[in-house]
């Protein structure tokens, strides 16, 4: 056979076959792809996962939430220095390739050929866009085709600049860094738009290898490169020799200890609890949300810094304890919060000592007794009945039985204790359910005394007298006014703070006092926006009264003679006007204190969360809560003005003696002003002083359940 006659047919008839049949093959290949091709249309509403930013009240960033930290930034607020310095090292020819430099494609190509791999590196600003955004990361010849399309598709369709913007706010700049803005931060704690040529170039050298020329991780490489990004930036035309010998004299950013979010771990955790089944997960975390709080970052700080350093002590001193008894010591717990008592608004939130090592949230989640600080409830309730601040209360030993249906007081003689137990069947002698006597706290009882010396010196006894009185349900009624919302014991041990509450609602009931009987619902969100601003939701105080400011007055009164000469003393300290409450419960497992200001209400709780575990005998809410709660207030109140409560019409003062109630003469010892409801004061004279030798001593004391 003649070959040079037949090559020309062979060619010829590859032309006419083959060719045209790999022509349709490849153009079926071609339009399957395309058909698989992500829709560019996506773009046109293409968001990049974008963090949610928390706010604190002055509008101070105390948090992210995150999947992908990033934050999106127009175009014109990109600096010139920043565009042009990626165009410089990436992409010289941006501004006049059609979205594939063709001799970057035809070298990859013959890589793939000569290697028979896909090899990365030499793609355009818009081949790396349409990688990121809508391809996987699998080197294949198929997804470099993919690539291909879809940068066409994109120049076709967007604006160059538009390509740049998406460019810059969507490539990653290591460190957790997503997006120009968030690399800023991140490297030098600036807005993108306040960064130097320096700072640019820096940036601009990271993304080729976010971790190798990560600035503080490999300082030298990252040099390197910043200056090989100037050097391209002079070359082009985009900045002087003068502007480029500054820049090279501009050292790196150093990482900075810069402290992480130590602050408002629980608040911030409360927000997402609160907002994530409202939202959903996605859009809390990628959408770019904006949560405006009601968070006041020095008033946390002072609170979380209180609880701390007092627990951080109390730890150290009961190590003792537990290896005494050869256990293992377990660190104690406490809880903290404080709201604005004008407006309901949560100014700080501890939920606990480490977020890190349990989230479980104490201020809002945990039910505990809370002792004798549930006794101003008790107390509202008597006066809401008709009994004065002044009414006398008998301070006696008491004796109960349950008969089977209720407790019943058959003794205010405990010594009879032995004559009851002869009527009762020696079975139920030996059940503790059978007999209840409540003790004061020291074993100390004091005879008459008025409501408000109860209060004052947490008298147990009294407290069950006066509920006996009024009946628990009237005791109930009061403080579901207030905000009480957990379940509530129809007993007279309900007195005593048996049964459990929050934190959270102790505080909130107790600042319904202190404004004058407006109870305020709590919340910690001002307002929530979206990216582009659009609010979604906004919170303004929501108050009812539920109370006449005349009864609140004559309770705030009652509860600063618990500062005054009762078991919050400690309080005095605080230097300013002041009420409130210990609570101590039964083996010493929880103790408390919540007070008030005009201005500020708080509440301090510590325990721990195994309850079976004491606190000690001796520990009180007297000298471990109150005096955390005493520190806090005095630095979250630091520059404030110092201000009295302010006392409201149809309030009458009368001098009274301590030891009858009634009108107290001007020599008698003791003699106090108390306030009362207008036409509720005593109308009488006790005109036969108590000689000194024969008055009950009222002095400071604390508390027992």
């Amino acid at each position: 056979m003649n070959l040079k006659k037949v090559f020309p047919k062979i060619v010829f008839y590859f032309f006419l076959t083959v060719v045209p049949l790999s022509i349709v093959v490849g153009a079926q290949i071609l339009k399957k792809m395309t058909e698989d091709l992500p829709s560019i249309s996506q773009l046109e509403n293409y968001t990049p996962n974008l963090s949610t930013k928390i706010y604190d009240k002055d509008n101070n960033l105390i948090a992210e939430l995150f999947t992908e930290r990033r934050m999106l930034v127009p175009i014109n607020e990109i600096p010139i220095d920043l565009q042009n310095a990626f165009i410089a090292i990436e992409d010289n020819d941006f501004f006049h390739h059609w979205g594939a430099s063709t001799k970057g494609f035809m070298r990859a190509l013959s890589r793939i050929v000569l290697k028979r791999k896909v090899l990365e590196g030499g793609s355009t600003i818009t081949q790396q866009l349409a990688k990121t955004i809508f391809l996987t990361p699998e080197k294949t010849l198929k997804r470099k085709i993919k690539e291909l399309l879809l940068t066409i598709q994109l120049e076709k369709d967007y604006s160059k600049d538009e390509i740049l913007q998406f460019y810059i706010n969507q490539i990653y700049f290591g460190s957790g860094a997503n997006g120009a803005q968030s690399a800023a931060k991140v490297y030098f704690n600036k807005n993108v738009e306040d960064l130097n040529l320096a700072e640019c170039a820096t940036l601009a050298a990271i993304p080729k290898s976010p971790n190798y020329y990560n600035p503080f991780k490999k300082a030298e490489a990252s040099l390197t490169r910043r200056n090989l990004v100037l050097a391209r930036m002079r070359q082009l035309g985009y900045i002087t020799s003068e502007q480029e010998a500054q820049a090279l004299e501009v050292p790196l950013p150093i990482k900075e200890d810069r402290p992480k979010q130590e602050s408002g771990y629980y608040f911030v955790e409360f927000l997402r609890i609160m907002l994530e089944p409202k939202y959903g997960t996605n859009v809390l975390f990628k959408s770019g949300l904006s949560i405006y709080t009601t968070l006041d970052m020095t008033i946390q700080t002072a609170a979380e810094k209180a609880l701390e350093t007092d627990l951080e002590k109390f730890d150290a001193d009961k190590v003792k304890t537990f290896e005494r008894e050869g256990k293992e010591p377990v660190k104690v717990q406490g809880a903290l919060i404080a709201m604005d008592i004008k407006t309901g608004a949560i100014r700080a939130m501890v939920g606990g000592r480490n977020f890190k090592e349990t989230q479980f949230n104490r201020a809002i989640q945990a039910k505990r007794q809370p002792g004798s600080s549930f006794k101003p409830f008790v107390y509202l309730a008597a006066i809401e009945a008709g009994l004065t601040a002044a009414t006398l209360l008998d301070d006696e030993q008491m004796v109960f039985v349950n008969n089977g249906a209720e407790w019943e007081l058959v003794s205010r003689d405990i010594k009879a204790l032995e004559t009851i137990a002869e009527q009762i069947p020696e079975a139920d002698i030996i059940d503790t359910q059978k007999i209840w006597t409540p003790v004061n706290y020291g074993g100390k009882y004091r005879g008459p005394v008025s409501l408000r010396t109860a209060l004052a010196l947490s008298i147990n006894t009294c407290a069950i007298q006066t509920i006996m009185q009024i009946t628990p349900r009237r005791v109930i009624q009061a403080a579901r006014k207030l905000g009480i919302t957990t379940p509530m014991s129809n007993s007279l041990a309900l007195a005593l703070g048996s049964s459990d509450v929050t934190l959270q609602e102790m505080v909130s009931a107790y600042a319904t006092f202190a404004s004058g009987g407006v109870k305020t619902t709590p919340y910690v969100i001002t307002k929530i926006t979206d990216k582009d601003g659009r609010i979604l939701e906004q919170n303004l105080p929501k108050q009812k009264e539920v109370l006449s400011s005349q009864i609140c007055f004559v309770m705030t009164n009652m509860l600063r003679s618990v500062v005054e000469r009762g078991s919050g003393w400690y309080a005095k300290y605080l230097n300013r006007p002041c009420a409130g409450k210990t609570g101590t419960t039964n083996e010493g497992s929880d103790v408390w204190f919540i007070g008030y200001t005009p201005q500020l209400v708080a509440g301090v709780w510590v325990g721990y969360d195994d309850r079976s575990i004491s606190l000690g005998d001796r520990v009180t809410g007297g000298n471990l809560a109150c005096p955390i709660w005493t520190k806090f207030m005095k630095e979250a109140l630091a520059g404030k003005p110092i201000v009295d409560f302010s006392q409201p019409d149809n309030i009458d003062w009368a001098l009274i003696d301590p030891q009858t109630g009634l009108l107290a003469l001007s020599k008698t010892p003791g003699a106090f002003l108390e306030a009362f409801i207008k036409g509720t004061a005593p109308k009488q004279y006790y005109d036969q002083v108590i000689p000194e030798s024969k008055r009950i001593d009222l002095t400071i004391e604390e508390e027992g359940f």
